[in-house]
């Protein structure tokens, strides 16, 4: 299996860092929790094709579709006024293949984590639909790890990066072999 990561947001938060709070930027979480992730998959046998981060959606999109990928995962922060927490992680809508991939990963960041479960969306274009995931040839999923804007969510994304990258590496595994 191919896998392409693509930590969301700017390099470096320039020109978009993403969502913010308590201290964190949502391009940074993101990059760490994709470097880590890269590791994690690469030791477990899994070919990780890119790391890919760019504040352009149509580059992340055509280096992906470029790189022969089977799984495209997008990795970002949530943000909602601090009132909300949780991990949701979204797939292309009506894919079967996306949604299966969706709940490994899913699955395994509220296990491991303890987040709140906030389920597998599909994203639908015209109505939610998000760029990466219905332009992207490989099956695709965007997972919002958990609220950066969130007290006890955003603790989990300062001190806890390492058990994101791996819960996502587990659920890729999981997804390999069926989960």
């Amino acid at each position: 299996m191919r896998v392409f990561l693509n930590p969301g947001h700017a390099p470096d938060g320039n020109p978009d860092p993403g969502a913010c709070g308590f201290g964190l930027r949502e391009c940074d979480v993101a990059k760490n929790v994709a470097d880590l992730a890269a590791g994690y998959l690469s030791a477990a046998g899994v070919e990780v094709v890119d790391n890919f981060q760019s504040d352009s959606l149509h580059e992340v999109v055509s280096a992906s579709n470029r790189s022969g990928a089977d799984v495209f995962i997008s990795i970002h922060c949530n943000a909602y006024n601090g009132s909300a927490n949780g991990t949701e992680t979204w797939h292309f809508y009506g894919s079967e293949e996306g949604e299966k991939l969706a709940q490994c990963i899913q699955n395994q960041i509220v296990d491991a984590l303890g987040t709140v479960d906030r389920g597998v969306k599909g994203a639908k274009p015209g109505v939610n639909g998000l760029y990466v995931l219905s332009n992207t040839d490989a099956v695709a999923v965007l997972v919002e790890l958990a609220f950066i804007d969130h007290a006890g969510d955003a603790e989990l994304l300062r001190s806890q990066q390492d058990e994101f990258a791996r819960a996502i590496a587990r659920g890729v595994t999981d997804y390999e072999g069926e989960c």
